[in-house]
């Protein structure tokens, strides 16, 4: 009788373990689907605030959404995914044709500059 007792003792802690340890790996996936969500729409945001600098600052040569002949500006939809080169460009200026935008735009403008430039890229 005390050997079924334990087994059953046994069985069911087992069974209370599985259960909290399922329990728990739900609660880290929603955790974690919540987060990426958040991230998503704070990288749209970024995306949106960066379209609005760029219609503000670049569009006059990089031309509205990104769309120019890509003969005397460069067609930013085809830069590379080299973020540094990205910001020393816009910071610096470009061989004295592009002027230096680090005494205008803020590092988070360049910032949100890169985002639309991303998601833009390899769009037609």
């Amino acid at each position: 009788m005390q050997v079924r007792i334990g087994r059953a003792a046994a069985f069911a802690a087992l069974a209370i373990a599985v259960m909290a340890i399922a329990s728990a790996q739900r609660a880290r996936a929603q955790q974690a689907a919540s987060a990426k969500e958040t991230s998503a729409s704070t990288d749209q945001g970024n995306v949106d605030l960066g379209k609005a600098i760029f219609a503000e600052h670049c569009s006059h040569c990089h031309g509205f959404n990104m769309v120019n002949a890509g003969t005397i500006t460069p067609d930013l939809r085809k830069f590379p995914d080299d973020r540094q080169r990205f910001v020393n460009t816009v910071k610096h200026g470009k061989n004295n044709r592009m002027p230096p935008w680090g005494d205008i735009l803020k590092d988070d403008d360049i910032a949100n500059l890169w985002a639309y430039v991303s998601s833009r890229r390899g769009q037609e």
